[in-house]
């Protein structure tokens, strides 16, 4: 199976703020606990006895909020980035691959901008698995994992909507179930997603490619198209 674990970046309801974000990492089933270990690795560098208790998570990182504000700001910039590369970058191409949506919310003419990422990204993904298909007769069916912070009862509702009624793009047909949500402090990969989509909205909202130069070139793609990232603008 393929999963896909997205999460959010960015504030719908915040003014101050021009960009939604929903981004995330898609891996396949058997990758995931090879790179579980990598980002063990480094939040055993603050948490040698117990790394499971150091959340990587991007904006407390940058900033240094919470059990992070110990830590100097170079320490914390570079495991962001050597996280990025540990479990993207530093993985096969064939098994990880990112997806990604940003919105700006003022182009969004009324329409809910949460409503118009989770279309884009699902109707990607499920495209992702139905060209796996045609291509190398792969017949794995995906699923999507979200930050349990997300929005749970409209993303389930939309899912639904998608594959019985249909997006603006036809119907999802490669999905073996609804989304599924976690609690981001006990998986890595939600963790992992939550860094994507934090370099996307650095990069967007603030100009900075700090981190977003490390992923911008693990996208999905297929003949030299880029799929997997979409910029509402």
């Amino acid at each position: 199976m393929h999963l896909l674990y997205l999460d959010e970046s960015g504030s719908v309801s915040d003014p101050s703020q021009k960009y939604f974000v929903l981004a995330g990492v898609s891996v396949y089933e058997t990758g995931t606990h090879w790179i579980e270990q990598q980002l063990d690795i480094i939040a055993a560098r603050f948490a040698p006895t117990d790394p499971r208790s150091i959340e990587l998570h991007g904006s407390p990182m940058r900033i240094g909020r919470g059990a992070w504000s110990p830590i100097l700001k170079e320490r914390r910039i570079q495991s962001i980035k050597d996280a990025l590369h540990a479990g993207i970058t530093g993985q096969s191409e064939s098994r990880v691959r990112l997806f990604g949506v940003c919105i700006k919310k003022t182009a969004a003419s009324g329409r809910d901008p949460v409503e118009l990422a989770f279309e884009q990204l699902s109707s990607r993904f499920d495209q992702f698995l139905g060209r796996l298909y045609k291509q190398n007769r792969d017949k794995q069916r995906g699923l999507i994992l979200f930050d349990k912070a997300s929005t749970e009862i409209r993303i389930q509702t939309l899912a639904q909507d998608f594959k019985s009624t249909g997006h603006s793009w036809g119907k999802t047909r490669n999905y073996a179930d609804v989304p599924v949500f976690l609690d981001s402090r006990s998986s890595r990969l939600i963790q992992l997603a939550d860094l994507v989509a934090f370099a996307l909205f650095r990069f967007h909202e603030h100009n900075d490619n700090t981190f977003y130069d490390i992923i911008k070139h693990r996208f999905d793609t297929d003949g030299g198209v880029e799929h997997g990232l979409y910029v509402y603008t």
